[in-house]
């Protein structure tokens, strides 16, 4: 299986920006979905969003607007850019694939998932 390392993360205040960067170790082109979760502590893992192989984005509500997913398949690297960034996003976030045959891949379709790093919101 695929693994994933992410890097990136880190402490900012409200409304401050992250940049997280998740490679891995294999191709990703085979890969129909690559997404990013997050867990805060003593809750359960959610996804943030995903990205497929033709591009297209899928956000949580929460996101509003906030966050853009990327991938560069030449690359094997996935990117999560989080802009005004809240209190309440803070949590590990984490990389992950997998592939699913409907437009967007639910959470239990996930099969490869990262250790993720700690993003920390706070003033």
């Amino acid at each position: 299986q695929v693994q994933l390392v992410e890097s990136g993360g880190g402490s900012v205040q409200p409304g401050g920006s992250l940049r997280l960067s998740c490679a891995a170790s294999e191709s990703i082109s085979s890969i129909y979905a690559m997404g990013w979760y997050r867990q805060a502590p003593g809750k359960q893992r959610t996804l943030v969003g995903s990205v497929t192989n033709e591009g297209r984005t899928y956000y949580e509500d929460f996101v509003e607007g906030r966050f853009t997913i990327s991938r560069d398949n030449t690359k094997n690297m996935v990117y999560l850019e989080m802009n005004n960034l809240k209190p309440d996003d803070t949590a590990v976030y984490g990389c992950t694939g997998g592939t699913c045959t409907g437009f967007v891949c639910l959470l239990f379709e996930y099969d490869a998932w990262g250790q993720g790093t700690q993003v920390t919101v706070s003033s």
